[in-house]
């Protein structure tokens, strides 16, 4: 019987394009694509930055990491992670246990301009959204590249889609790696 696929997990700052990317690329590879924060606003009926609001971002951590243990039980999927996931080393050890970590990497100033008319984060509603941009990336940078399995810098790329098949083509190069036999339905 061949192994199941591994998961192919995309990680990185707000704004790195997990979520545009990432649809692209599970349609490249046939993938199901899941974003979490989508599922946890679906099953809460409430928006992220409500969470954060009501809960706190320690209790959202705590939703995030249970949401991470149950979707990392499938096989066959890309999941758009939120970008605080590897703040908890118990979530960087399912990621790597379970899947192909890929590090959307993405410099300060595009993740300035990427971020700089969605309301929807709420980490960065502050007076000065690029400074709180910059203290997440120095504490999160370490963390991503320590569990990233590969590194996919962002920048250069205007086309979503080339973007996709150039991982894709990487992800064929890595041995760890596997895609399944039939598209995901």
């Amino acid at each position: 019987m061949p192994a199941s696929p591994r998961n192919l997990y995309l990680i990185g700052m707000p704004g790195a394009g997990k979520s545009t990317i990432g649809r692209a690329l599970a349609k490249c590879l046939r993938l199901k694509f899941v974003d979490a924060d989508h599922v946890m606003t679906h099953r809460t009926g409430v928006s992220i930055a409500t969470i954060f609001e009501m809960e706190g971002e320690e209790k959202f951590r705590v939703r995030e990491s249970a949401l991470l243990a149950e979707l990392s039980a499938h096989t066959g999927m890309l999941l758009a992670t939120g970008g605080g996931v590897v703040l908890l080393k118990e979530n960087r050890d399912i990621l790597c246990a379970s899947g192909t970590v890929i590090y959307l990497r993405a410099k300060l100033e595009d993740l300035c301009v990427r971020t700089q008319r969605d309301g929807k984060r709420p980490l960065l509603r502050a007076d000065n959204p690029r400074a709180v941009l910059a203290t997440l990336l120095e504490v999160r940078e370490p963390l991503y590249t320590e569990i990233a399995h590969l590194i996919v810098d962002t920048a250069g790329y205007p086309k979503v889609n080339k973007l996709a098949q150039e991982i894709a083509h990487r992800l064929a190069q890595n041995a760890n790696w596997n895609t399944p036999a039939h598209p995901a339905p």
